[in-house]
């Protein structure tokens, strides 16, 4: 029976995805007549395919979960253009398509178990994995992000000095850190230019953003930022004196970390030095007490 069910699901899939392609190539056909047309339609993806089809479990989502889940995908530099939806979609098409390869690996393998048991055992933990893989890229992605701004903050901090200096505004300054820095911090930079356009304050935008990135760098940064700007101080100072202190701050962390990689390399060279060399200088010797034993 689960054979013939696991050829059933394989089936449905096929049918489902065949369904799909074929709407993809009538959809195709009928605006091959009229090219402006087609060139402003926008074409359903995958994704979109999926969020479709788990709409009805999509849904139930709550308003909240869903919020964290959108800013999450925001630090996360959008990927794809998801939406909460399209990732939750995605995560429940993973889960099922892990159940189906966990079930057919359990036909496969043996194992030291009943079948009744082992399949929808094997079925369930790969379900599981399916399903959480795609948080776990998430938070990947969003360390990576934040280590990227880490990275990144003092040579944008010193620009924007040297542009503020110059005369020009901070927004100038800021536009100038997006059109040099194409990377996580130049993105959360034009994301707070594009909230300024629509009428947010400036303070409270680079706030929000500092709070959403969690960097603690940039935090202080904003933090002096609005300090200059509520008493009065230039701004050209106070810039200058956060970027000194990013330096400092960045050569106190590569020290650490130089000191702590003598500690880190023990367990290699006990492992892995170690035994060759015992080889290579011992070896000799002991074929030659073994010649003269024997």
């Amino acid at each position: 029976m689960l054979q013939v069910a696991l050829a059933a699901g394989l089936i449905c899939a096929v049918v489902v995805a065949a369904y799909f392609i074929a709407i993809d190539q009538f959809r195709m056909s009928a605006a091959a007549g009229d090219a402006a047309v087609a060139a402003n339609r926008p074409r359903r993806t995958a994704v979109r395919h999926l969020e479709w089809i788990t709409r009805p479990w999509v849904s139930r989502l709550p308003s909240h979960a869903a919020g964290q889940l959108r800013q999450k995908l925001s630090l996360a530099g959008d990927p794809g253009g998801l939406t909460p939806a399209g990732f939750q979609a995605v995560r429940y098409s993973l889960a099922a398509l892990m159940a189906i390869v966990g079930l057919g690996l359990s036909l496969l393998i043996q194992l030291p178990l009943p079948s009744i048991l082992a399949a929808p055992l094997t079925g369930a933990v790969a379900a599981f994995l399916g399903y959480m893989a795609p948080h776990t890229w998430l938070d990947q992605r969003i360390a990576g992000r934040r280590q990227q701004i880490q990275r990144t903050l003092a040579e944008a901090t010193d620009l924007l000095t040297l542009v503020v200096e110059s005369g020009m505004s901070l927004d100038d300054g800021l536009l100038s850190i997006t059109e040099r820095f194409h990377n996580a911090l130049g993105d959360e930079i034009g994301k707070v230019l594009r909230e300024i356009r629509l009428g947010r304050p400036r303070m409270a935008a680079l706030e929000n953003m500092a709070e959403a990135t969690g960097v603690a760098d940039l935090h202080h940064l904003v933090e002096s930022i609005l300090q200059s700007d509520q008493m009065g101080v230039p701004i050209a100072r106070l810039l200058r004196v956060q970027a000194t202190e990013m330096r400092r701050r960045q050569r106190q962390t590569a020290q650490e970390r130089a000191a702590q990689a003598a500690s880190r390399m023990v367990f290699p060279m006990v492992g892995c030095i170690f035994p060759v060399l015992w080889i290579v200088l011992l070896g000799p010797a002991i074929i030659q007490v073994l010649r003269a034993v024997h």
